[in-house]
């Protein structure tokens, strides 16, 4: 298949084209993307919990063995960081590091956070001129998933700026359209954050405080051992990163589908707030895409996989494949279920789901709220970042 992601009109509106991929087959390449893709929630649902499929594969072959290229040396630094991420580990390691961040995230232990995301919602929209227009993205949305996981992780607030920079830098790289700037500021990010960070673990280890990052430094796997200090500037700053920009389109982009599909939209939020706010996530996910690798020679949906290759699961074109939702262009927050992969499944799955849709949930809660003739009042453009989804702004007045 032949489908510019960077075209306007297909990051815009990406949903014809997974519509395009999913006609063509369970999987189809990509060719701009280089990539074996499915489009089908059948596939992208069995292939995140199919463990013959990983985040990594350099733990049981040898870039020779598979015939990959160095890595550029300009990046290792941002490689070094990875190396120790949740996010491209298998287990065992990935199960040792998630056994340190499981228990905080469950929804039981989120919960208590309600009111003060819900304080901070309010205290971001008493800010704003009184019925004026605001940038939804940047004077609401934003600010709440940084300040919420840094004062979880015990951050001060004032370094949310610096954050939010080092945090967009350090995901552009994922991009479609990276470069070579991409990749210098994505290593200047990279050092920048660690820095920070290791200046801030050496302070906790001094003066322990009640924080997450606190409990990290004293927690014990389950054969007593702690984590290395590189484990924890690594998964400090994955938890800031992905407890940002994924909560951050979430918000805006719900809250975009919400005034564009459900009438009396206050109302009809406050009568259903989870259902509505679940039914934002599948509608229009902020994530699209995850990539896994064949462990090993495979046969699957009648491809044969060599060991080493990868394949795109698009999250976001699953959430409307009409085999497993009813008419899924149709925005619908009494879909029960709602088995939306926006969070991915399997041993990978979001760790900070709770927490997200609880932050999600409350921020739409407060906005209609407040402001129950909220209205769009330019045009929404979209960000050329594709598998990042999201507005470059949303204009709205109340």
């Amino acid at each position: 298949m032949h489908i510019d992601p960077r075209d306007p009109a297909f990051f815009s509106n990406p949903y014809p084209g997974y519509d395009e991929l999913r006609r063509a087959g369970p999987l189809v390449f990509w060719d701009q993307l280089g990539l074996l893709v499915t489009a089908h929630h059948e596939h992208v649902n069995a292939l995140l919990r199919d463990r013959r499929f990983g985040r990594e594969v350099l733990h049981i072959a040898t870039r020779a063995e598979l015939g990959w290229p160095e890595p550029s040396p300009a990046l290792a630094p941002f490689h070094d960081f990875e190396r120790h991420s949740l996010l491209e580990l298998e287990p065992p390691r990935h199960t040792r590091l998630r056994s340190f961040v499981n228990a905080a995230f469950l929804p039981r232990r989120v919960e208590p956070l309600r009111p003060r995301i819900a304080a901070l919602a309010h205290e971001l929209l008493d800010a704003l001129p009184r019925n004026g227009e605001f940038d939804l993205l940047a004077s609401y949305a934003s600010p709440i998933p940084v300040l919420v996981i840094a004062d979880f992780l015990g951050v001060p607030r004032a370094m949310a700026p610096a954050l939010l920079a080092w945090s967009h830098d350090m995901v552009a790289i994922y991009q479609t359209r990276r470069d070579a700037e991409v990749e210098r500021r994505t290593v200047a990010a990279t050092l920048e954050f660690g820095a920070y960070m290791r200046g801030l673990i050496a302070e906790r280890r001094a003066r322990p405080a009640d924080d997450f990052l606190s409990q990290l430094l004293g927690a014990q796997d389950a054969d007593g051992a702690r984590m290395s200090e590189d484990e924890l500037v690594t998964t400090s700053i994955l938890l800031l990163n992905a407890g940002h920009e994924a909560s951050v389109h979430a918000i805006v982009n719900g809250t975009l589908a919400l005034l564009e599909n459900v009438p009396d939209t206050a109302g009809a939020f406050r009568a259903n707030p989870s259902g509505h706010s679940e039914e934002t996530l599948r509608f229009d996910a902020p994530l699209h895409l995850f990539t896994r690798y064949a462990l090993a020679d495979l046969d699957y949906a009648g491809h044969r996989f060599r060991k080493g290759e990868r394949v795109g699961l698009l999250l976001a074109a699953a959430n409307r494949d009409p085999a497993r939702f009813a008419e899924p262009e149709r925005f619908d927050a009494a879909r029960t279920p709602n088995p939306h992969l926006s969070f991915g499944a399997g041993i990978h799955v979001c760790v900070g789901a709770p927490l997200a849709r609880l932050e999600l949930q409350v921020a739409l809660e407060v906005l209609f709220e407040r402001l129950p003739a909220l209205r769009v009042t330019r045009t929404p453009r979209w960000r050329d970042t594709w598998h990042f989804h999201g507005l470059e702004a949303l204009f709205v007045r109340g």
